[in-house]
């Protein structure tokens, strides 16, 4: 099990990492289309980028494990409500794997802890 929640652990960490240095690069199309339609500006994308890299981060030291793991899935949440504000069903169905790794990795610890 404690494989496991290593491989989830360095996942969810790249993964907050990977989105928060992408908030600082420029949109292509889509992506702008998506912002605007969940009512997000492109002024907003810097602060969820410095978030996203700063939960990452936090998921690597276990004082802030469980904390960063709660702020991941509350974003996650806060990306499917404005999704479904928006209309986009998909996008919030899209979403629910997401929100199950911060759960799981929850109930499975901290996994260097010694």
């Amino acid at each position: 099990m404690k494989v496991v929640s290593i491989i989830l652990l360095l996942v969810s960490a790249c993964l907050s990492l990977k989105h928060g240095w992408d908030a600082f690069q420029p949109a292509n199309a889509e992506q702008a289309k998506m912002m605007a339609d969940l009512g997000i500006s492109k002024a907003a994308l810097p602060f969820f980028g410095v978030f996203s890299i700063v939960v990452g981060l936090l998921l690597l030291f276990p004082q802030t494990f469980f904390i960063s793991n709660v702020l991941n899935a509350m974003t996650i949440v806060l990306i499917m409500a404005l999704s479904l504000r928006a209309g986009n069903v998909s996008m919030a169905l899209i979403e629910i794997p997401f929100l199950a790794l911060p759960l799981v990795l929850i109930g499975l610890t901290y996994p260097f802890k010694f």
